[in-house]
């Protein structure tokens, strides 16, 4: 089975987003996902706006959200309703594992707000945003480097914060995800793979697509 959720979406609860619930949940089957994740700046308000799970028309919505630290952005997944805001990014991350959560490092080479790279050299982050929708080119090049130096998992998100943005970047999963569980296990065992979309909507890029059955295979 082949998932496509777009990791990282920005809805009116963000002062910086326009992007609507009704919006979200109007167009993104049609743009081709199958999931999105709600990861709004510092909060998990949004579950007071929508159900999270899988919707009547099959999109699986599950929430997140984008937390700052000094040291880079991090999209969280896992029980962090009431998660405290100025954790340094050694503290997120050692919370996010204890737990039983994923952390995955938003737009880490973003001139604007990097992730220190020892986090990831030293293992506290294993899962890494390749593509963002928001990114210059040469930011995406940059991330897309580590790769080459640190075993990671690839991610990508759109970063939207307005509907045309929205399923710009992608990651594709091979298992199934219906829940919030099953996207935590699946970016914290690499089950997963980043993709690019044209404007037609084509495929031009995918990161450790190629690693995703021997994931599989070792995990599942």
């Amino acid at each position: 089975m082949c998932m496509r959720f777009d990791l990282h979406v920005h809805t009116v609860i963000s002062p910086c987003s326009r992007l609507k619930f009704s919006e979200i949940l109007g167009h993104a089957r049609s743009m081709g996902l199958e999931g999105v994740c709600i990861t709004d700046h510092g909060t998990m308000e949004v579950c007071r706006h929508l159900k999270e799970g899988v919707q009547e028309d099959g999109l699986c919505v599950i929430f997140g959200m984008e937390y700052e630290t000094p040291e880079g952005h991090f999209l969280l997944f896992g029980p962090f309703e009431g998660l405290p805001a100025g954790l340094s990014a050694p503290a997120l991350l050692r919370l996010v594992g204890d737990c039983g959560g994923a952390a995955v490092a938003a737009h880490p080479c973003r001139q604007v707000a990097p992730t220190r790279e020892y986090l990831v050299r030293k293992g506290l982050c294993r899962a890494i945003e390749v593509f963002n929708g928001r990114n210059l080119d040469a930011e995406n090049r940059q991330t897309s480097r580590w790769c080459e130096s640190y075993s990671l998992h690839e991610c990508a998100g759109s970063d939207a914060h307005s509907l045309d943005e929205l399923g710009r970047m992608v990651t594709h999963f091979s298992e199934p995800v219906r829940c919030r569980e099953d996207l935590i296990f699946a970016l914290n065992h690499g089950l997963c793979a980043p993709e690019c979309r044209t404007q037609a909507g084509s495929v031009f890029g995918t990161g450790n697509a190629e690693r995703i059955p021997q994931a599989i295979a070792d995990f599942g």
